[in-house]
Protein backbone atom coordinates (compact mmCIF):
# COMPACT_ATOMS: atom_id res chain seq x y z
CA UNK A 1 0.00 0.00 0.00
CA UNK A 2 1.44 3.62 -1.00
CA UNK A 3 2.17 6.15 1.98
CA UNK A 4 -1.15 8.28 2.56
CA UNK A 5 -0.66 12.48 2.06
CA UNK A 6 -2.42 14.86 4.19
CA UNK A 7 -1.53 18.30 2.88
CA UNK A 8 -2.50 20.63 5.56
CA UNK A 9 -4.49 23.62 4.67
CA UNK A 10 -2.46 26.17 7.49
CA UNK A 11 0.25 26.30 4.35
CA UNK A 12 -2.92 26.94 1.73
CA UNK A 13 -4.28 30.76 0.39
CA UNK A 14 -6.89 31.22 3.03
CA UNK A 15 -8.67 34.13 1.02
CA UNK A 16 -9.18 30.92 -1.93
CA UNK A 17 -9.60 28.73 0.39
CA UNK A 18 -12.87 27.17 -1.18
CA UNK A 19 -10.51 27.00 -4.52
CA UNK A 20 -7.85 25.46 -2.50
CA UNK A 21 -9.99 22.60 -1.30
CA UNK A 22 -11.34 21.84 -4.87
CA UNK A 23 -7.81 21.23 -5.95
CA UNK A 24 -7.38 19.00 -3.28
CA UNK A 25 -10.92 17.14 -4.38
CA UNK A 26 -9.13 16.54 -7.91
CA UNK A 27 -6.00 15.24 -6.06
CA UNK A 28 -4.63 12.15 -5.06
CA UNK A 29 -4.53 13.27 -1.32
CA UNK A 30 -6.50 10.92 1.19
CA UNK A 31 -6.63 13.22 4.00
CA UNK A 32 -7.40 17.12 4.56
CA UNK A 33 -5.04 17.93 7.60
CA UNK A 34 -6.66 21.00 9.32
CA UNK A 35 -4.72 22.43 12.35
CA UNK A 36 -6.59 23.99 15.19
CA UNK A 37 -4.42 26.30 17.30
CA UNK A 38 -5.26 28.52 20.26
CA UNK A 39 -2.13 30.72 21.13
CA UNK A 40 -1.88 28.85 24.46
CA UNK A 41 -0.74 25.24 23.80
CA UNK A 42 1.07 26.94 20.64
CA UNK A 43 2.70 30.63 20.12
CA UNK A 44 0.14 31.19 17.33
CA UNK A 45 -3.67 31.09 16.26
CA UNK A 46 -5.09 29.61 12.88
CA UNK A 47 -8.59 28.84 12.73
CA UNK A 48 -11.23 27.05 14.53
CA UNK A 49 -15.18 25.46 14.22
CA UNK A 50 -16.66 27.79 11.47
CA UNK A 51 -13.86 27.34 9.54
CA UNK A 52 -13.20 23.74 9.67
CA UNK A 53 -17.44 23.76 8.98
CA UNK A 54 -16.48 25.92 5.40
CA UNK A 55 -13.43 23.57 4.74
CA UNK A 56 -15.89 20.45 5.20
CA UNK A 57 -19.13 21.69 2.98
CA UNK A 58 -16.67 22.06 0.01
CA UNK A 59 -14.26 18.71 1.01
CA UNK A 60 -14.92 15.27 -0.71
CA UNK A 61 -11.69 13.92 1.63
CA UNK A 62 -11.67 13.05 4.96
CA UNK A 63 -11.05 16.03 7.53
CA UNK A 64 -7.60 14.94 9.65
CA UNK A 65 -8.41 17.58 12.14
CA UNK A 66 -5.13 18.43 14.61
CA UNK A 67 -6.25 19.98 17.55
CA UNK A 68 -3.36 22.13 19.19
CA UNK A 69 -5.10 23.68 22.12
CA UNK A 70 -5.79 23.51 25.85
CA UNK A 71 -8.65 21.54 27.32
CA UNK A 72 -8.93 19.74 24.17
CA UNK A 73 -12.66 17.73 25.40
CA UNK A 74 -14.34 20.75 25.28
CA UNK A 75 -14.36 21.09 21.94
CA UNK A 76 -14.50 17.25 20.46
CA UNK A 77 -17.96 17.05 20.29
CA UNK A 78 -18.16 20.99 18.20
CA UNK A 79 -14.75 19.72 16.04
CA UNK A 80 -17.03 16.08 14.81
CA UNK A 81 -20.13 18.21 14.17
CA UNK A 82 -18.09 20.55 12.77
CA UNK A 83 -16.95 17.40 10.00
CA UNK A 84 -14.07 16.01 11.18
CA UNK A 85 -13.14 12.04 10.63
CA UNK A 86 -10.16 11.68 12.82
CA UNK A 87 -9.53 14.26 15.52
CA UNK A 88 -6.06 13.95 16.93
CA UNK A 89 -5.48 15.73 20.87
CA UNK A 90 -1.79 16.32 21.83
CA UNK A 91 -0.49 14.26 24.84
CA UNK A 92 0.83 17.11 26.35
CA UNK A 93 -2.63 18.27 26.80
CA UNK A 94 -4.44 15.83 28.35
CA UNK A 95 -4.79 14.92 31.65
CA UNK A 96 -6.87 11.64 31.04
CA UNK A 97 -5.52 10.55 27.66
CA UNK A 98 -7.58 7.00 27.55
CA UNK A 99 -11.08 8.86 28.23
CA UNK A 100 -10.32 11.68 26.14
CA UNK A 101 -9.49 8.74 22.94
CA UNK A 102 -12.76 6.84 24.16
CA UNK A 103 -15.02 9.99 23.89
CA UNK A 104 -13.27 10.56 20.43
CA UNK A 105 -14.34 7.13 19.25
CA UNK A 106 -18.02 7.54 20.88
CA UNK A 107 -18.36 10.71 18.80
CA UNK A 108 -18.09 7.83 15.81
CA UNK A 109 -14.27 9.83 14.90
CA UNK A 110 -11.06 8.40 14.72
CA UNK A 111 -8.87 8.87 17.65
CA UNK A 112 -5.31 10.44 17.17
CA UNK A 113 -2.34 11.43 19.35
CA UNK A 114 0.04 14.10 18.57
CA UNK A 115 3.09 14.26 20.38
CA UNK A 116 5.78 17.13 20.35
CA UNK A 117 9.18 16.45 19.40
CA UNK A 118 10.59 16.49 23.35
CA UNK A 119 7.84 13.28 24.04
CA UNK A 120 9.00 10.17 23.93
CA UNK A 121 6.94 7.37 21.86
CA UNK A 122 7.27 5.35 25.03
CA UNK A 123 4.64 7.08 26.69
CA UNK A 124 1.86 5.84 24.52
CA UNK A 125 2.60 2.22 24.66
CA UNK A 126 -0.44 1.33 27.71
CA UNK A 127 -2.76 3.29 24.96
CA UNK A 128 -1.25 1.86 21.95
CA UNK A 129 -4.00 -0.33 21.33
CA UNK A 130 -6.92 2.72 21.59
CA UNK A 131 -4.98 4.83 19.13
CA UNK A 132 -6.13 4.98 15.32
CA UNK A 133 -3.35 7.41 14.39
CA UNK A 134 0.04 8.95 16.16
CA UNK A 135 1.41 12.14 14.63
CA UNK A 136 4.47 12.68 15.38
CA UNK A 137 5.35 16.58 15.59
CA UNK A 138 8.57 16.50 13.43
CA UNK A 139 9.11 20.29 13.77
CA UNK A 140 8.20 22.21 17.26
CA UNK A 141 4.30 22.75 16.30
CA UNK A 142 2.72 26.21 16.03
CA UNK A 143 4.19 27.64 12.89
CA UNK A 144 4.65 26.22 9.33
CA UNK A 145 7.64 25.89 6.74
CA UNK A 146 10.03 24.89 9.68
CA UNK A 147 12.83 22.98 9.44
CA UNK A 148 12.72 19.41 9.67
CA UNK A 149 14.17 17.62 12.97
CA UNK A 150 16.26 14.24 12.29
CA UNK A 151 15.92 12.45 15.08
CA UNK A 152 11.97 11.96 13.61
CA UNK A 153 13.14 8.76 12.29
CA UNK A 154 14.23 7.25 15.32
CA UNK A 155 11.11 7.96 16.71
CA UNK A 156 9.15 6.58 13.73
CA UNK A 157 11.01 3.74 14.32
CA UNK A 158 10.48 2.97 18.19
CA UNK A 159 7.11 3.89 17.38
CA UNK A 160 6.41 1.00 14.67
CA UNK A 161 8.02 -1.66 16.91
CA UNK A 162 5.90 -0.98 19.97
CA UNK A 163 2.66 -0.82 17.46
CA UNK A 164 4.06 -4.13 16.55
CA UNK A 165 4.51 -5.67 19.39
CA UNK A 166 1.26 -4.77 20.65
CA UNK A 167 -0.53 -6.21 17.88
CA UNK A 168 -2.22 -2.38 17.27
CA UNK A 169 -2.72 -0.82 14.12
CA UNK A 170 -2.13 2.31 14.23
CA UNK A 171 -0.67 4.25 11.73
CA UNK A 172 2.16 6.90 12.26
CA UNK A 173 1.22 9.80 10.80
CA UNK A 174 4.41 12.72 9.99
CA UNK A 175 3.73 16.36 10.97
CA UNK A 176 6.09 19.43 9.96
CA UNK A 177 9.30 19.73 7.40
CA UNK A 178 8.39 17.08 4.89
CA UNK A 179 9.63 17.00 1.51
CA UNK A 180 10.86 14.79 -1.07
CA UNK A 181 14.30 14.29 0.48
CA UNK A 182 12.67 13.06 3.60
CA UNK A 183 9.48 11.07 2.37
CA UNK A 184 11.01 8.05 1.38
CA UNK A 185 13.03 7.97 4.16
CA UNK A 186 9.99 8.53 6.70
CA UNK A 187 8.26 5.90 4.86
CA UNK A 188 11.03 3.53 5.23
CA UNK A 189 11.54 4.07 8.84
CA UNK A 190 7.65 3.04 9.28
CA UNK A 191 5.31 5.99 8.58
CA UNK A 192 2.09 5.74 6.83
CA UNK A 193 0.94 9.17 6.21
CA UNK A 194 3.19 12.20 5.82
CA UNK A 195 1.54 15.49 6.59
CA UNK A 196 2.66 17.94 3.57
CA UNK A 197 1.72 22.03 3.96
CA UNK A 198 4.47 24.66 2.65
CA UNK A 199 5.86 21.88 0.61
CA UNK A 200 2.55 20.96 -1.28
CA UNK A 201 1.12 24.74 -1.58
CA UNK A 202 4.03 26.38 -2.68
CA UNK A 203 5.11 23.93 -5.24
CA UNK A 204 4.04 25.18 -8.78
CA UNK A 205 2.00 22.31 -9.58
CA UNK A 206 0.33 20.93 -6.22
CA UNK A 207 -1.50 18.45 -7.98
CA UNK A 208 1.42 16.87 -9.09
CA UNK A 209 3.46 17.36 -6.00
CA UNK A 210 0.86 15.06 -3.99
CA UNK A 211 0.98 12.47 -6.91
CA UNK A 212 4.88 12.47 -6.45
CA UNK A 213 4.52 11.80 -3.04
CA UNK A 214 1.91 9.20 -3.54
CA UNK A 215 4.74 7.12 -5.30
CA UNK A 216 6.38 6.55 -1.91
CA UNK A 217 6.10 2.62 -1.54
Amino acid sequence: MSVKIAPSILASDFANLQKEIEMLNASEADYIHVDIMDGVFVPNISFGIPVTEAVNKHAKKPLDVHLMIVNPDQYLEAFKNAGAAIISVHYEACDHLHRTLQGIKQLGCKAGVAINPHTSVELLKDVINDIDLVCIMSVNPGFGGQKFIENTYKKVKKLKEIIIEAGAHTEIEIDGGVNEKNAPLLRAAGADVLVAGSFVFSSADPIETIKELKKIQ
